[in-house]
Formats: C-alpha cells, structure tokens, sequence
C-alpha cells in the first residue's frame, strides 16, 4: 500500500488533533472537577443523572419536610405535659375542696386558684408551633383558636381538621390536632360514666364514681337516670343510644348499697327525699368540654354552702366534676401517646430518608464529579503520547528518497 506525503501529513495531524482535544477535555474535567458537564459527554450518563438529580430534589424536600413536622410534633408534645401539669394540679385543688372543714372561703380561694389555672390552660390551647402555626386550631391554624367572650365563656373558632404533611412518596403524617379533640372530648376507653345529681334535689343523697364491673357489657353505653319515688324506693330509667328508655320497677333503697347499672355500679349515701334523682352518662355522652367543666366547678365552689341538701348537692358536684376531670386526663396522656409515637415514627423515617440521600448523592457523584486520580492520570498518558507523536512527527517529514540517496 503507497501512502503519500500529503495522506501521512494529514493523518498524523488528525491524530494529534485529536489528542490535544483529548487533553482539553481532560484539563476541563480536572480543573472544574466535573466530568458530565453536557449530555454529549455521556447520553447514558447524562439521563441517569436527571434522574438522581430529580430524586436528591425530592427528598431534600421529604427532609424538610420531616423537620418542620417533628418540630411541630415536639412542640405538641411538650404542650401536651404542660397541659397534664396544669391538669394534675386541678386534680390536687378539686381533691382539697373535698374536705369537709373547709369554708366558704376556703372554698372560694380554691376558686380562685382554679381560674388561675384555666387560664394558663387556655394559654396552652393557645400555643403555636415553631413556625407560628396554633397547635390546636386544626386547619385554621392562622388565628387563635380559644378566645372568651364577654359573658366570661371559653369559645372554640378553630375546626375540627387534623393537619398532615407528606414526608416520603408513600407516607403522611398527622402533624397536629385540633382543640376539640384535646379539650372538647375524652377517649372512649380509660374513662368513666359520669354520675352527677339532678340541681333540685331537696334530700341529703350524694352519688358516689361509677365502678365497672364488665367493661364489655353494651349496656354501658346506655343513660341512666335513678328516680326516687318515696325516701326508701326507686326507679332506673334506662335510655340507649338509640331506642326508647325504658323504666325498671320500684326497687327497695339502702343507703349505701351497690346499685347495678348495666356492667357498672353506683352508690348513694344520705337520705334522698322523694322527687330527687340522679344521673350517670356515658363519658363520651356528657359534658366533654375542659373548660365548661372548669367554669362550672368555679361556680360550684364559690355557692355558699348551708349543710343539708347544699352539701349533699356540693359533694355529688364534685364527684361530677372530678369524674369529667379524670376522663379529661385520660384523653391528654392517650393523645400526648399518640403524638410521640409520630415523633419516633417521623425520627425513624428521617434515618432511612438520610440514607437515601447520602446514596442518591453517591451515585450522582460518580457519574458527574471527577475521578482526579484517574483523570490526571490519563492525561499524564495523553500529554506523553501527544509529545512522542509531535517529536515522531517532526523527524519523519523529513525524510525524502532524496535525502536517502544523497
């Protein structure tokens, strides 16, 4: 094969036109460190790349996103044991009020620890989370949810939403709740019936706590209203859910004696007269309202009390109200459970979520970044081969047949 002057001239150019191109390339990946700068660089690489790229973007935002909720959780839960604290010292004054020495006054400085108390309370239904967002306010997380109007009534402007946030592809996680389901409502397990005594009542009866005996007896969810048709006999009304009431025959009373209400039981002391009656309502049936329930206590202690029928109705309101009480902590500590469990749910997400990253970034780092050791090195390679060929070059242009034959 005869290969010309002009032929060898251009292929030996071409070949260090080609290296010197090579060099470039590698200078620029060496000295940007990026080695996937244009699709045409590597097409495969390059789609591969938009599409970890596109998912680092979308769990940066899953992280975010699980920041912001565990801060808002956090913030809830801390809320959540105030709220207990504030609770268990309701508990504490309640209990003293049951004292039987005390006084009018005594009564009305219990009072007046009770009104400090509820404000603090509404305070803490009032509390926001790190980004300004009411705690309880549910949807309506702009505004203030619990305001008191002028005649001295805690209202509720919130609503009943419970705000989520969606922090992986396949998960959302409730981020709060709405006051209702803090202080307007207690949890239908861990609670009590609720006795009360009908206002009215002329006899010195006083209702006991409701005990349960057979927590699954669908009776329990049922009314019950006890009537007394003479000092010494009685009847139950029983009213369920939904259905007609239904009344029992005339049963002999004894003081102090277990009165069986379905899988529960109920005790009165004293001496009702005829006409009195009292009452015992399902938990989740009566009055669920933290603050009704405070104001109304408030009340009940600052009623003077004149012995006879005014204990009497004294004492079975504080059973009331301490019954209301308890089932109010039951629903705080069910809830501030429920919280921390989407804390450690949120905190195990954001582990597997910081894994993903780390390794979306990996990849995306060894199809973009440069490998320095590698690329230097192959342009040491390219450099030499490129010197050896201009050298090569220059010495054999020159030869000729001439040359050889002189």
């Amino acid at each position: 094969m005869r290969i010309s002057s002009t032929q060898y001239f251009n292929m030996n150019v071409a070949t260090m036109s080609d290296q010197q191109a090579q060099l470039s390339q590698l200078y620029q990946e060496i000295s940007s460190g990026v080695s996937l700068s244009t699709p045409s660089d590597n097409p495969l690489g390059a789609a591969q790349a938009v599409l970890l790229s596109s998912t680092a973007t979308t769990l940066s935002q899953y992280t975010t996103n699980q920041s912001t909720a565990l801060a808002s959780l956090q913030q809830e839960d801390s809320t959540l044991g105030s709220v207990n604290t504030v609770l268990q010292s309701i508990h504490t004054l309640v209990l003293r009020a049951g004292d039987g020495s005390l006084n009018d006054g005594d009564r009305g400085s219990i009072a007046t620890q009770l009104q400090s108390l509820r404000s603090q309370l509404m305070t803490l239904a009032n509390a926001t989370d790190p980004q300004g967002n009411a705690l309880f306010g549910g949807y309506q997380s702009t505004a203030q949810p619990y305001t008191t109007n002028s005649a001295g009534v805690v209202t509720y402007s919130g609503d009943t939403g419970t705000p989520s946030m969606q922090i992986t592809s396949s998960h959302t996680i409730q981020t709060g709740d709405n006051g209702i389901a803090i202080f307007g409502s207690v949890a239908a397990i861990g609670t009590s019936s609720v006795p009360a005594a009908t206002t009215g009542n002329t006899g010195t009866g006083v209702i006991s706590t409701v005990s349960l005996t057979n927590p699954t007896n669908p009776a329990n969810a049922d009314t019950y209203k006890i009537n007394f048709t003479s000092a010494t006999t009685y009847t139950v009304t029983q009213t369920p859910p939904s259905g007609a009431p239904t009344t029992s025959g005339p049963q002999p009373f004894t003081a102090g004696s277990a009165i069986t209400l379905g899988g529960q039981t109920v005790n009165i002391t004293g001496a009702p007269n005829a006409g009195d009656s009292f009452s015992v309502t399902p938990a989740t049936q009566g009055s669920t309202d933290v603050f009704a329930n405070l104001s109304q206590l408030i009340t009940t202690l600052q009623t003077p009390v004149s012995g006879g029928a005014s204990t009497a109705s004294y004492q079975s309101a504080l059973t009331t109200s301490m019954t209301q009480l308890e089932n109010t902590m039951n629903n705080v500590v069910t809830a501030q459970a429920a919280v921390g469990g989407r804390e450690q749910e949120v905190q195990a997400l954001q582990t597997v979520t910081q894994t993903n990253t780390l390794q979306t970034s990996s990849n995306l780092a060894d199809l973009t970044q440069t490998d320095m050791a590698k690329t230097i090195g192959q342009y040491t390679m390219t450099q030499n081969a490129l010197q050896a060929a201009q050298q090569a070059f220059v010495k054999i242009q020159s030869v000729s047949l001439f040359q050889y034959l002189n």
